[in-house]
Formats: C-alpha cells, sequence, structure tokens
C-alpha cells in the first residue's frame, strides 16, 4: 500500500469514478478528490446511444452511483469544475477558480471531446454531435417529431444513432467519406456487412462521399455533399471520431504520443505516465501492452472500466500488470455484436468467417501473416466472446478451416 494522503483524480468518467471506487474497495483511507468537468454525477456512456435514443431509458440510469453514495465513501466530488494546469513538481492542480488542490498521486482520466466537422453552416441549429448525455438527450427528443435525418460519419455512432432514428421512424442517409461502414475499423469485406443491415432497414447510404457545407439560414436544411448533392435535412448527426483530451498533461511536460502514433498519454504497463506519481486511465491511455508487446490506446467503455480498476491498484503500489484484451459492442435494430482484439493500422490480414452471414448470426476472425488471431467478433451468436479472447490470448497458431467451421470447437481450433 503506497503512503499516499491525498489522490486526486481529474476526470469524473466512467475510468476516473471506477478508480475512486476501487481505491476505496482496496482499503485506500485517505482523501480522494475527484474533478469533473460536466455537472453531472460520473456516467456510462453507451447506453446514451443505444437505449436513451430508442426512447427506452432516461440518462439518469447511466450514473453509476448517486450523490449520497460518494458521501457515504468520503469521495470529494468537485463537479462542473475543469482542472486548467498541472505541476508535477509541486504536486498540484490548478482549477478554473484559480485554486489549486495538492496531490500525493494523480490519475488523469480526462477521456476524449468530439472532433468536429469544420465546414460553411457548421453552427447552424439542428446540428448534433453526441458526447455526453445532455446532447443524448436533445437527440432522443428531436426524433419524437421524426425528422429527416442525415449521419454523417459510418463509424459506431453514426450507426447507431442512424439506427435508432429508424426504428423511431426518421427518414435517414448516412454520408461517409470511406468505401463502406466501418472500413476503418472492421475492414471492407466485414464492414460491408454493416451497410447491408442498414440499407435493408431503409437506410441511405452515400459512400465515398464527403460534406462541402451545411445548408440552412435559422436551422439546418441540408446537407451538400461533394458530388454537388444537397441531401434534404432537418436533423443532422455528426460523428466523425474523438480528440483525447491530452492537453493537460502535454503543457505538464508529460509525455504524450503524437497523433500519426495514436496520440494518448503515453504509460508503462502499470499506467504510470513518464512523470512519477502520474497515472492515466481510459480514453487518453496509451499503455505498453503487456501481451500485444506494442503501446495500444482504446476508446471503448470496458477499457475506461478496467483501466479505472487498474490504475487505482497501481497508485496504492501493487504491482499492476494490464492486459486487458480491447473489447466492444453495439447493438444496431436486432443485430448484437461483441468484439475482442486489436488490429493494429497497417497490419496485414486475412478475415475468417464462422457461419453464414445471411443468417444473421456468425463470427469473424481477424488473423495475422502467421495465423495468429488478433481479433474476433460474434453477431447473435451469445457465449462466444470468451472463446474469441482465449485465442487472442493464447497466441497460438491456428488452422484457418477449422476456424471456418462452426462443427470445431473454439477451443479445439
Amino acid at each position: 500500500m503506497s503512503d499516499a494522503q491525498r489522490i486526486v483524480i481529474v476526470g469524473a468518467s466512467l475510468a476516473g469514478a471506477t478508480a475512486a471506487e476501487t481505491l476505496r474497495s482496496e482499503g485506500f483511507t485517505g482523501e480522494i478528490v475527484l474533478i469533473g468537468a460536466e455537472n453531472e454525477l460520473p456516467y456510462e456512456r453507451p447506453p446514451l446511444s443505444k437505449g436513451v435514443l430508442l426512447g427506452k431509458d432516461q440518462t439518469g440510469v447511466t450514473q453509476l452511483h448517486d450523490r449520497q453514495w460518494y458521501e457515504d465513501n468520503s469521495i470529494e466530488l468537485r463537479l462542473g469544475t475543469t482542472a486548467t494546469a498541472l505541476d508535477p513538481s509541486a504536486h498540484t492542480v490548478t482549477l478554473d477558480d484559480g485554486s489549486t488542490v495538492g496531490y500525493d498521486e494523480l490519475l488523469i482520466a480526462t477521456g476524449s471531446r468530439v472532433r468536429r466537422l469544420d465546414v460553411p453552416g457548421g453552427d447552424l441549429p439542428g446540428i448534433h454531435y453526441l458526447r455526453t448525455a445532455g446532447e443524448s438527450q436533445a437527440l432522443t427528443d428531436a426524433y419524437a417529431a421524426k425528422p429527416r435525418v442525415v449521419v454523417v460519419g459510418a463509424g459506431w455512432i453514426g450507426l447507431e444513432a442512424g439506427s435508432a432514428a429508424r426504428e423511431r421512424g426518421c427518414e435517414v442517409t448516412v454520408i461517409e467519406p470511406q468505401s463502406t461502414a466501418l472500413a476503418g475499423v472492421l475492414g471492407e469485406q466485414v464492414g460491408e456487412l454493416f451497410a447491408e443491415l442498414h440499407r435493408q432497414h431503409g437506410v441511405r447510404l452515400l459512400f465515398e462521399t464527403g460534406v462541402e457545407a451545411f445548408e440552412g439560414s435559422d436551422h439546418v436544411t441540408g446537407v451538400r455533399t461533394s458530388t454537388g448533392e444537397v441531401v434534404p435535412a432537418e436533423l443532422v448527426i455528426v460523428g466523425v471520431g474523438v480528440h483525447p483530451n491530452t492537453e493537460l498533461a502535454e503543457a505538464a511536460g508529460i509525455e504524450v504520443a503524437a497523433r500519426e502514433d495514436g496520440a494518448g498519454i503515453v504509460t508503462g504497463s502499470h499506467l504510470q505516465s513518464s512523470v512519477a506519481n502520474v497515472f492515466a486511465a481510459g480514453d487518453i491511455a496509451r499503455w505498453d501492452h503487456p501481451l500485444f508487446g506494442r503501446f495500444v490506446r482504446v476508446e471503448h467503455w470496458q477499457n475506461a472500466k478496467d483501466s479505472g480498476v487498474a490504475a487505482a491498484k497501481a497508485m496504492l503500489g501493487q504491482d499492476v500488470q494490464y492486459d486487458s484484451i480491447p473489447f466492444f459492442f453495439t447493438d444496431q435494430y436486432d443485430l448484437g455484436m461483441e468484439y475482442a482484439g486489436d488490429v493494429p493500422r497497417g497490419t496485414s490480414y486475412q478475415v475468417v468467417l464462422r457461419g453464414d452471414p445471411g443468417s444473421g448470426a456468425y463470427l469473424a476472425f481477424w488473423l495475422d501473416d502467421e495465423n495468429h488471431v488478433l481479433a474476433g467478433m460474434h453477431v447473435n451468436t451469445w457465449g462466444a466472446i470468451d472463446g474469441v479472447q482465449e485465442l487472442i490470448r493464447s497466441g497460438r497458431t491456428v488452422d484457418p478451416a477449422r476456424l471456418a467451421d462452426p462443427g470445431v470447437e473454439l477451443a479445439e481450433v
């Protein structure tokens, strides 16, 4: 156990709040200060693009704990407060009101912010981004009028928001500069399976198409594309990725990876940054993965949760080797998918399908040149993800033909 008397967590995110919870469950009795820029209590983000948009859930259900829980666990919440500077030599955090908070150990869990589309008309009312609870509520309220919806970006957020809009009775068009949906994440072969899912549900897909401008005077009325077409819209959702919020760390002299190298605060497998007593967790951590033998950064719920636990234990002086396999999931229409693993950008791979995608239930695997499983996913094949993760963690060479055969158990591939 470390001799820290006060641990400060910058970022009242899932990672930050999970770290605070873990500190207490691991027996830490010192002060915990949890600083968050949003006014809401810490919450989980996945329901914001799923159940909340469908009108099935309220944003309140995403909260990790109520306010009383933080009081009962002596966790000081400073919400609606932004950290503006760090001084690692003085062990202080400066806040937006000019005050400072000292720390013995510091966790940076500031997450990410959405990328904004810088084109003419980008500030028109009716253009939405989806990251916060407030943004999710505003969007689901707007769906109730059944507007014509244009989604810019066929990534996870765009497709989930688009599928929810269709299920709410909206007309939906998706505009994407790549060749198909999720091409940068899943590759063209598997990405096209998701594209076809949306076509079957009446979504118009415009691939290899960019956005030149948003039309309208006092409210968005359309989206002008790189082909010259103006797609009518009363509501636009922009989902073109996120930026990790690393500026605070960078200004303090903490090592941050360049964008072309994956961005993020660089840490070891114990999640400590290049500066003593300063750790990182969640979206912003680019850590040395002991299983993969390379640095990775993951922008998904499971990593935020798992890295919050690992960082808390590391701050308490425990021997931590954070080797969690990246995991995420999506729900779109009647499709439920879970994905595990990581395929580095620029890696050559082959895709092996197990089962018939036309049936609506199948698995897909990404193999490197030596037939090691880099990643795998299932679609509506519940219970399979543990076997996928075991194949990844084992590092063993597999036979692609046996992997593709549903009659062969994954453990026997």
